[in-house]
């Protein structure tokens, strides 16, 4: 059965307008992960930081997206994520001169903390806008595709960017290219998108920020950190510190009637589940990423710049992969969809667990199948976890979905990267302890034996890693199968079979202007 309320309005050239202006901070958002990869020399000479400096110049922009991505949620359901939008496009477009003109490193680390704060409003007000957009089903699946299409496509940009940008100018220029689309959405956005938000929020709770935030960063950062560097006490006192905060702000939102995250949005059939099956589909996908990009650079001996274009390939399924999922979703039902989307995954890992030393176009093509399983997969449940929510907490409903994302990932890269690393450092026991850490490690090393001793330790570390990934892709594979399994399981009953009948009852708020 079709609810009248959710086909009624159709999005017009108006709406499918606005949608193309909001790509523009979700593709700089995430362009922004990626988008220091080549600019590190250049930054380095300049600016001279120190080893801990270099690595929070990279991470305290997730950090910063990551820890306030809840709180900038329930913000826009309140102020309004239009006025939330333009707010973060000034502030994202501020941080991106500062960081572009920083004259120290601790100049440039508070510039990328301001930017992931700027982040952090754009991202769930973006996906929150769409949402209130598009009432059809069908208009909103192939909506929130093309979204998800042009968030996993603009890490794989953004590094490619850069580079194209750092051949020819200073490196603050690749932070000086979001200037101009910043500006263009700051005079677009109050042109052609309406303002939504939440006719009766209630009392912002204050506290549920720090909390929020307490129970995230420590989690994102244990897990990232245990990805790079292998399990410590420290990093898993991490995890149990972010677990303790995230039990009081669970505790505190089931107590309060103002809670930034309140429980209709979770009596809604399907969203708790899309935020589950969404975060499996972040693990595989940077699970996946933290092994292609060291195949390209370490194994086939790639320049950064050529495997960063070279990586670029698999755009070209997930560029068909989510709309025709979408389609196929409205023909007979998500649930068979994003199972199948599983599935497809699960066969791009088995690729690569097949992958060689020596197998570029095998690589290639399975990352771009598990790109497709992931990306039809994302996209399906994002738009089935957003129509269950109330159309009135929206914001809320998006930062979840991306908080999830992000524990999603940062978990697949530690987990998987760490499975693929205890293989390689058995296959190279009895090495040099440096050979042993990383195969970047084992890199430098064979550049400093040279010769034939350095040719054969190289082989040897390549070999070691390429084992170690083999591992890890059928660890993956054997994930995602569970996954597909489980799908028909937490998808059970009609509002998940049919896209139709996945809207709420509720009819969205009355746009304000």
């Amino acid at each position: 059965m079709t609810n009248p309320a959710t086909t009624a309005r159709l999005a017009g050239r108006r709406e499918w307008t606005a949608f193309t202006v909001l790509l523009l901070p979700l593709l700089l958002v995430a362009m922004d992960v990626s988008v220091l990869y080549f600019a590190v020399p250049a930054i380095t000479r300049e600016l001279d930081p120190s080893a801990s400096q270099q690595l929070w110049i990279f991470d305290s922009y997730a950090f910063a997206l990551a820890g306030l991505l809840i709180t900038m949620g329930s913000l826009g359901d309140r102020i309004g994520r239009r006025k939330l939008l333009l707010i973060g496009a000034a502030a994202f477009g501020l941080a991106s001169v500062a960081a572009a003109y920083a004259t120290s490193a601790d100049m440039l680390i508070a510039a990328r903390v301001l930017l992931g704060i700027g982040g952090a409003t754009l991202m769930p007000s973006t996906l929150a806008l769409v949402r209130n957009l598009f009432q059809d089903d069908a208009q909103r699946g192939k909506a929130i595709a093309i979204w998800s299409g042009a968030m996993t496509g603009g890490i794989a940009l953004g590094s490619v960017l850069s580079g194209v940008m750092l051949n020819h100018f200073h490196w603050g220029s690749v932070f000086l290219i979001n200037v101009p689309a910043m500006l263009l959405l700051l005079v677009l956005v109050p042109v052609l998108v309406p303002e939504f938000k939440d006719p009766a929020p209630g009392r912002f709770d204050l506290l549920s920020v720090p909390l929020s935030t307490a129970a995230v960063l420590p989690v994102v950062y244990g897990l990232k950190e245990i990805a790079a560097e292998g399990f410590t006490p420290f990093r898993l006192g991490c995890l149990a510190i972010g677990g303790a905060f995230g039990w009081l702000f669970v505790l505190r939102q089931r107590s309060r009637p103002d809670a930034m995250i309140g429980r209709a949005l979770f009596r809604g059939r399907g969203f708790g589940a899309g935020i589950a099956l969404n975060a499996v589909a972040a693990f595989a996908m940077m699970g996946s990423a933290y092994y292609t990009t060291q195949y390209l650079q370490s194994v086939l001996g790639m320049g950064t710049l050529t495997a960063a274009l070279w990586s670029l390939a698999p755009s070209l399924f997930i560029g068909a992969a989510a709309p025709a999922g979408a389609a196929l979703a409205r023909r007979i039902g998500r649930t068979p969809v994003i199972a199948g989307g599983f599935v497809l995954a699960a066969a791009g890992f088995v690729l690569m667990a097949l992958t060689g030393s020596d197998s570029l176009w095998l690589l290639l093509t399975a990352a771009g199948v598990l790109a497709a399983g992931i990306v039809t997969v994302m996209s399906l449940v994002s738009d089935m976890a957003l129509a269950a929510a109330p159309a009135e907490k929206a914001g809320s409903a998006a930062s979840l979905l991306e908080t999830g994302q992000e524990f999603g990932g940062a978990l697949g890269m530690a987990l998987l990267g760490s499975l693929g690393t205890a293989v390689y450092r058995a296959d190279l026991a009895g090495t040099d302890p440096a050979v042993r850490e990383t195969l970047g490690g084992a890199v430098a090393a064979a550049g400093r034996l040279g010769g034939e001793a350095g040719e054969h330790l190289l082989t040897l570390a390549r070999e070691a890693f390429v084992h170690g990934m083999q591992y890890a892709a059928w660890g993956g594979a054997a994930l995602l199968l569970g996954a597909a399994l489980l799908t028909p399981v937490l998808l059970r009953g009609p509002a998940q079979n049919a896209p139709a009948d996945a809207e709420p009852v509720a009819t969205p708020p009355v746009p304000a202007r």
